[in-house]
């Protein structure tokens, strides 16, 4: 019978509902019949970490699936096609028609004048008859979209977004003013079906009639605007769409179109989430890898309460890898058991919030079930289970019965197999590569999997160190603080649990509250210092000088900055069409949409020459480029090459003559591509301009020049830096918050790990409490002395999330966001503060229990 697990008695065949399983897995579901008693930190820590992941990602698949179903609202149509700076022509149109039904929306930036003078930028929308094609626009009052825009009494309608109500203080019924014309505000905008395609607006939203944007003269050839052109199909299949945009491309393959269809709505959205639900994701497995701790807790735990019975077990001659097997069976099958509720939590998130916040989403959800998502979160947290379990299972491989029964007063130390430190490898290897094979940005999903192990690694040479310290230091001749100082390095100590937990938490939280500080000053506090306060749009060209002087009597010392400025795609990087090309995830911004572009004649402020020569006056009257170098450098572009543009439907092909180096962050006139004045000589344009006041924030004078402008040039748009970066950084924030959310998940995970250290370390703190007990220790002292244990573990994990958290916070800030980093830690050290609090108030709470125990009935079983 050696060597193999106790079979049932001859002649007695085991009988009952499990009687037709492998004895592995009867004996591993009988032993579950007694309950889950000690596995509730690990049930929590992986439920909480897959529930995370499967959240995350059934939410993405269901906003996924929803721009899907709804693609032809959101753009409209079945295909749009759209071009900057001006209309389509004729000849275009009509190849446009000649597929199906055409529908056309204007939009662009311009000032609204109430009649008390005060003005308010607007992104302004003009819109045909057949407006909305697909979709309905809700109004209050309710009414058709041709009523609410016609004109009546010479004066044309207008729906306004309330927030443009508020900033003005109208109401529905008054009039303001757009370059000039009146309009009559008739309703107030509730939702428009195509909001999404418009992106990210810097003013309230104002609808008007074509007819009405005309009369204004905003929409001439070389002003900021975008017209878009949304095609109906008579019948709306895969096929014909196909057919129709290729047949579209091979009558007019030089019109500069910007094309999308239904099936891929809004592509820049689209990625923006994938990006956003690869982090998110990633903060999930972090949690998922904080609550892997408490797994390896629970489990050894789990391993010391089952002495008795693998000693049974080994003296009836089963094997020590037997052993393994049986409880490692037992405790993947708790592992499924937490999945399963992960998973139920996580699939029911999207109908959750669809159920909760239907009328309020500003995005189109489709709550599904997404089995490709939830499988690869049950996948995280299989691999998380096994990788965490398997070598405190595995110490029990080589335990003889004697040892398993003297380790209850005398606790031996045992070497793990190599070959559990090789399932171990395995595991971790494809725990990486899942999260590789995954990753929407794989050098992010890198960096994340280094940045894991190094603070696993730190985080464990601060524990040793720590025990180290503590084994070194003279021993206290106060009782409390010697016990602490001993409880700090013996045998079994709770030092590199509550380090690990609780300093990947910290970690996180700290390193989330510098880069939250660091936007917020960036985008309010901290503006450099010669940022303008003023940008102008749509200067009219025929109007500069005269807008020039304007300006330079509202403030005569101020500096003024004006350049023309074109939009134009780059459609072939070295005879390369720019759709054959794959840049790198930072430079793919660059190909993706029309640029700003301008000519100049000198070097712009705030540029630097890095290679190659500027042209002379001679030389810029042929067509020259300077491109952005480190722009350049990402898209392997060096002198000589060449870059084709498409400009107000005009194909040009130039030669890159010198890269140069941008100081973005001064706010100034800059753009990646700057041409030689001779490039576009003759190209109607508009011009932009900025206005910086010698003494800084001037919001009274600011506020004289908006509402000046607006009735002296009503077709120039203006925009307060300050307002701007506003509206920036309340969608920051926005994404900061969902950042929150998630990180919750994770300290959540460190503080269920930091109950399960303590509660791991029960058997030895009660043995502990009950022979001080009899030796005359008092409850206040032994707290005394816990306090103290718990005390020292927080603030060292404190400390080491404060500084590892700074240093993660400065990379992301420096090099990954490119901004000024400024040493904030004033939520940082809240974070650290309530690490060291808790970390005293959770394990005074699992030793109050024991402190209050009887001796005599645990004597007995000592």
């Amino acid at each position: 019978m050696h060597g193999t697990l106790p079979s049932p008695q001859p002649g007695r065949p085991l009988r009952g509902p499990l009687s037709g399983l492998p004895l592995t897995l009867r004996l591993a579901l009988r032993e579950l019949r007694g309950g889950l008693s000690g596995f509730v930190v690990f049930i929590s820590c992986i439920a909480i970490g897959v529930a995370a992941i499967a959240g995350v990602t059934s939410i993405s698949r269901s906003l996924g699936d929803g721009l899907g179903r709804e693609g032809r609202r959101i753009l409209g149509g079945d295909l749009t096609y759209s071009l900057i700076n001006r209309e389509a022509t004729t000849a275009e149109t009509a190849i446009l028609k000649g597929q199906g039904r055409v529908s056309v929306v204007a939009t662009m930036r311009a000032m609204a004048v109430a009649t008390d003078g005060s003005a308010a930028l607007v992104e302004l929308k003009a819109v045909d008859g057949g407006y909305p094609a697909v979709g309905n626009l809700a109004t209050d009052p309710a009414a058709p979209v041709a009523d609410l825009l016609a004109t009546r009494d010479g004066i044309f309608g207008a729906v306004a977004d309330p927030v443009l109500l508020t900033r003005l203080g109208l109401k529905v019924g008054d009039r303001i003013t757009v370059a000039g014309k009146p309009l009559e505000i008739r309703a107030a905008l509730v939702t428009e079906p195509d909001t999404i395609s418009a992106g990210i607006g810097f003013g309230p939203r104002l609808i008007v009639a074509m007819e009405a944007l005309r009369a204004t003269g905003l929409g001439e050839p070389g002003s900021l605007n975008r017209w878009s052109y949304r095609l109906q199909l008579p019948a709306a299949t895969d096929p014909e769409l196909e057919a129709a945009s290729h047949a579209i491309g091979k009558a007019l393959p030089d019109a500069g179109w910007e094309v999308r269809s239904r099936l891929n709505a809004d592509p820049r959205f689209a990625k923006s989430v994938e990006r956003f639900t690869q982090f998110l994701t990633l903060v999930g497995l972090t949690a998922l890898i904080v609550g892997g701790v408490g797994v390896a807790n629970a489990v050894s735990a789990f391993v010391e309460r089952k002495r008795g019975s693998i000693a049974t077990l080994k003296s009836v001659g089963a094997l020590g890898s037997q052993v393994v097997v049986l409880y490692l069976t037992q405790v993947m099958l708790i592992a499924a058991l937490s999945i399963a509720i992960g998973l139920s939590i996580g699939a029911a998130m999207p109908f959750l919030i669809d159920a909760l916040f239907r009328d309020s989403l500003p995005l189109p959800l489709e709550p599904t079930l997404a089995p490709g998502e939830l499988a690869l979160a049950a996948a995280y947290g299989l691999l998380t289970a096994l990788a965490f379990a398997i070598l405190p299972l595995g110490r029990a491989h080589d335990i003889s019965v004697s040892g398993l029964f003297r380790d209850t007063v005398d606790p031996s130390a045992q070497r793990t197999r190599l070959r559990y430190k090789a399932i171990l490898g395995a595991t971790l290897l494809a725990l990486a590569g899942l999260a590789l094979a995954t990753a929407f940005d794989r050098k992010i999903a890198l960096i994340f999997m280094a940045a894991a192990a190094l603070a696993f690694g730190l985080l464990r040479l601060v524990a040793i160190g720590l025990m180290a310290v503590a084994r070194r230091l003279p021993h206290p001749r106060a009782a409390g603080p010697r016990m602490a100082l001993a409880n700090l390095h013996r045998p079994g100590a709770l030092t590199p649990a509550i380090i690990l937990s609780l300093g990947l938490g910290v970690t996180l939280l700290v390193t989330l509250s510098v880069i939250d500080a660091n936007i917020t000053r960036a985008l309010t506090n901290t503006l450099p210092g010669k940022a303008p306060n003023l940008f102008f749009l749509d200067v009219p060209s025929r109007d500069a000088d005269a807008f020039t002087g304007f300006l330079q009597g509202k403030s005569p010392t101020a500096k003024l900055e004006r350049v023309p400025m074109l939009r134009g795609r780059i459609t072939a990087l070295d005879g390369v069409p720019v759709e054959q090309i794959k840049p790198p995830e930072d430079a793919a911004w660059v190909l993706d949409g029309d640029r700003g572009i301008t000519t100049a004649d000198s070097l712009p402020d705030g540029s630097k020459l890095t290679d190659g020569q500027w042209w002379t006056e001679e030389e810029g009257k042929t067509p020259k480029l300077s491109f952005e170098a480190d722009l350049g450098k990402a898209l392997g572009l060096k002198i000589g090459s060449t870059v084709t543009v498409n400009v107000l439907g005009r194909t040009l092909t130039t030669t890159i003559a010198n890269f140069r180096k941008v100081e973005w962050r001064s706010l100034g006139i800059n753009f990646v591509m700057v041409f030689s004045p001779g490039t576009f000589r003759g190209a109607p344009h508009s011009d932009l301009a900025t206005l910086t006041l010698p003494g800084g924030p001037d919001p009274a004078l600011e506020a004289t020049v908006l509402r000046d402008v607006a009735k002296a040039f009503p077709s120039v748009t203006s925009v307060r830096v300050k307002d701007a970066l506003e509206t920036i950084d309340r969608l920051v924030h926005k994404l900061t918050l969902a950042i929150r959310g998630a990180s919750v998940v994770a300290v959540l995970a460190s503080l269920f790990v930091l109950a399960g250290a303590i509660a791991a370390g029960h058997r030895t703190r009660l043995y502990d409490a009950v022979v001080l007990k009899v030796l005359g220790a008092s409850r206040r002292r032994l707290m005394i002395a816990y306090g103290i244990e718990y005390g020292a573990l927080g603030l060292s994990a404190a400390l080491f999330g404060l500084l590892a958290g700074t240093l993660a916070g400065w990379v992301i800030v420096t090099k990954v966001m490119r901004l000024d980093f400024g040493l904030d830690l004033s939520g940082a050290l809240v974070a650290a503060a309530s690490a060291v609090i808790l970390s005293v108030a959770i394990g005074l709470a699992g030793t109050w229990r024991i402190l209050g125990q009887k001796p005599a009935p645990y004597l007995r079983q000592f």
